[in-house]
């Protein structure tokens, strides 16, 4: 089988891609407005891109209508966001938060989701989750540049908050403990807990 990607309708162009490039981590990001009020939504199409800067770079897509998504607006206005991973047992929360809701309307309060203060940062961190990175924005770009569909926040990590129950022994992160959740395609999604380990070649 062949796909021409030049061909196909931007919609089919997404179903084919997101069911290929898997498993992909889920960014769950928080951001506050300038009026104060939280938001809280997940993007899978999301990467750890530098460790020097250490950036992590999450893919914000426009809505149908061409009109911005409050994590873009939020992150624009305030230039800060915290980024969550999300363990299996928040994956229904995260579910939920991806409602789409009114502009100014927190998912924090719609899904009853627990929330506690960052320290760098003014937007509010998921409690409970396994990792939260609070970050600044660092650079957003457009893409593509001709009529973008999709703005890519480049977010700068300025403190992390790992759960201590997560660690092994050595003090390093188990992904058996962390437990996170992928997206695959569609309503599919996998979490990490089935591990095997190669050593590089030297």
């Amino acid at each position: 089988m062949q796909l021409d990607f030049t061909t196909l309708a931007p919609l089919e162009a997404y179903r084919w891609l997101a069911s290929s490039v898997t498993p992909r981590p889920i960014a769950w990001v928080s951001t506050r407005s300038r009026d104060g009020i939280d938001n809280l939504a997940p993007f899978s199409f999301f990467q750890v891109i530098s460790d020097e800067p250490p950036t992590l770079m999450v893919n914000v897509g426009t809505r149908g209508d061409g009109s911005l998504k409050d994590t873009l607006r939020n992150a624009e206005e305030t230039g800060e966001l915290v980024i969550q991973l999300v363990g299996m047992t928040q994956a229904e929360a995260m579910n939920a938060s991806a409602a789409n809701l009114a502009y100014g309307q927190s998912e924090f309060a719609h899904c009853a989701i627990a929330s506690q203060p960052s320290q760098r940062v003014a937007p509010l961190r998921v409690a409970g989750a396994p990792i939260a990175f609070e970050c600044r924005v660092a650079e957003i770009q457009p893409y593509p540049r001709q009529l973008p569909n999709c703005h890519l926040i480049f977010a700068e990590v300025l403190l992390a908050h790992i759960d201590d129950a997560v660690l092994d022994a050595d003090g390093r992160i188990d992904p058996l403990q962390l437990d996170l959740i992928g997206r695959l395609g569609g309503s599919a999604y996998t979490r990490t807990r089935d591990v095997f380990r190669m050593q590089r070649p030297v």
